[in-house]
């Protein structure tokens, strides 16, 4: 059978922002690629076998005291290496060359031009001589290392692209990864299919072939438990999982209270009925309600309901003779948020209940058929899985669901509350078509009153927030400009219909600086 993993690319991370969306580029070029730690011991670094290296961007300057370094038998290895922003500042001062503050910082768009013939990496980079790119840099290289040429400079940096084409070597001083680098992702794309000669065999219906592969290695004879909340990811799972062990799989639904509306009865329909998939439904939103009472901490929150998520799963599987597995659709991103990434690196922004929430008394085995994989891919295997279009491409939905989008302690008024005006929300985003155009969309509930007015008379009600974002990645998101007069339609609906609200506000963060859900 096919190796999917034959072909990888090992990205060293120095803690840049953004080594998580060189890895996302990456694997859009159809190549398989991991996230490890700068430090990575030369060993380790040849037992992995990458076709290429990818040295990712930094906060630090490489003339710091106990600035990062690489393994310095990493460039002797004879492997193609791509070197960005702190990773070519890098790959400069071992070769010799020299690294100075710059007279001037570059945060933001700069525009590049070529220089010299650029090689392979390259093309298709520059039109007419230039290219528009994403800066983020206080230090730039002043003296080029011997044996390499500068392929692009700018007005603030002489030195914005080097190579070195028989030692396939190259550098970039720009973010190629990002979205404000239009033609990065050419360089990227290059860099792995033209520059390593990888084939390109990480793709949908390959990885499907694989995971069922290796889940009936690890499972065997043994039945595996789910919890299905109906969001993208578990779908995926589950039908990935049932394609591999049929009638092994047993999925628990645990109606917590804090889904979405008429969430229960939509996932019984999709998979107990249409999929011939085995699906438990439990009611348990009196006790997820009791566990969550009082509290009013995001992370608390989470690691509550994560917890009783476990107990649940560990009394369901009590009365399967042979469940042994606990399944979970837990996704790279999930991995990376939690501080949980092979780096180490990441800062921890939020723990995710699949991930951080584990208890250690856990008796189930992890069976995580979707672990390495991003967003958009695991909605491309669902596809192929043959699972509802309108389900593959819903916007994602915490594991917490509304117990994190209820600001402040959860109560079961609030939680119907936020169904509500959410389900209004969405419906209308459908019926106006703008649904698929965002990445993400919901309601929040925030636990604060205002002063109203309905009618002749004084309320004193609660507030909603909508948040609409577009990414590509969700690593960073841009608020989504809805058309005023949708907006109206949508808060009129919601101050209408919905009891206990009057009034309805739009969120306008990005992401940086604010993050996604509003926890």
């Amino acid at each position: 059978m096919l190796n999917i993993h034959d072909e990888k690319i090992l990205i060293l991370d120095f803690g840049s922002q953004y080594s998580q969306l060189i890895a996302r580029r990456v694997r859009e070029a159809h190549v398989y690629c991991e996230l490890h730690p700068f430090d990575m011991h030369i060993d380790a670094i040849r037992a992995f076998r990458p076709q290429g290296i990818i040295l990712s961007g930094g906060p630090k300057s490489v003339y710091e005291e106990g600035a990062p370094q690489v393994a310095e038998e990493l460039f002797d290895l004879g492997v193609p290496v791509f070197a960005i922003c702190y990773g070519m500042q890098l790959l400069s001062r071992h070769f010799g060359g020299e690294v100075v503050t710059a007279g001037k910082r570059e945060f933001g768009h700069a525009d590049v031009h070529s220089q010299g013939a650029p090689g392979p990496l390259f093309d298709g980079f520059f039109i007419e001589g230039h290219s528009p790119v994403w800066m983020s840099h206080g230090d730039h290289v002043a003296v080029v290392p011997p044996a390499f040429e500068v392929v692009a400079i700018s007005d603030n940096a002489p030195v914005c692209a080097i190579q070195n084409v028989q030692r396939h070597l190259y550098g970039v001083q720009f973010h190629p990864e990002v979205n404000h680098t239009p033609r990065g992702e050419q360089l990227l794309n290059n860099f792995v299919r033209s520059v390593c000669k990888c084939s390109g065999k990480w793709t949908p219906g390959r990885i499907i072939d694989d995971a069922i592969q290796r889940i009936r290695e690890q499972v065997g004879a043994e039945q595996v438990i789910l919890g299905l909340s109906g969001g993208v990811d578990s779908s995926v799972a589950a039908a990935l999982i049932h394609r591999a062990i049929g009638d092994q799989l047993i999925c628990v639904f645990v109606d917590n209270g804090l889904l979405r509306l008429g969430e229960g009865d939509q996932v019984m329909a999709t998979f107990a009925e249409s999929l011939g998939v085995k699906v438990l439904r439990v009611d348990a939103e009196e006790r997820f309600l009791k566990g969550l009472q009082g509290e009013a901490d995001p992370e608390k929150k989470r690691k509550i309901i994560g917890n009783l998520f476990v107990d649940i799963f560990e009394e369901e599987s009590g009365k399967l003779a042979n469940a042994q597995w606990l399944a979970q659709g837990t996704i790279y991103p999930d991995v990376i948020e939690s501080a949980g990434a092979k780096t180490g690196k990441a800062h921890n922004i939020k723990s995710h209940h699949n991930v951080g929430g584990l208890p250690d008394y856990m008796k189930l085995q992890l069976l995580e058929p979707l672990r390495e994989l991003f967003k958009d891919e695991v909605r491309a295997i669902g596809e192929e899985l043959g699972l509802p279009h309108r389900m593959v491409w819903r916007h994602p939905f915490p594991g917490p669901g509304l117990g994190v989008r209820i600001l402040g302690e959860v109560r079961k008024e609030f939680c119907d509350i936020l169904r509500q005006a959410d389900a209004i929300y969405i419906e209308e985003l459908y019926n106006s078509g703008h649904y698929d155009k965002i990445s993400q969309a919901f309601a929040v509930f925030l636990p604060v009153k205002s002063v109203g007015v309905m009618g002749d008379g004084r309320t004193y009600e609660y507030v909603i927030a909508l948040r609409a974002v577009e990414t590509r990645d969700f690593m960073t998101a841009g608020w989504y400009p809805m058309p005023y007069a949708d907006l109206a339609r949508i808060s009129n609906r919601i101050i209408n219909e919905v009891r206990g609200v009057n009034r309805v506000t739009y969120d306008i963060s990005s992401k940086p600086p604010a993050t996604i859900e509003w926890e």
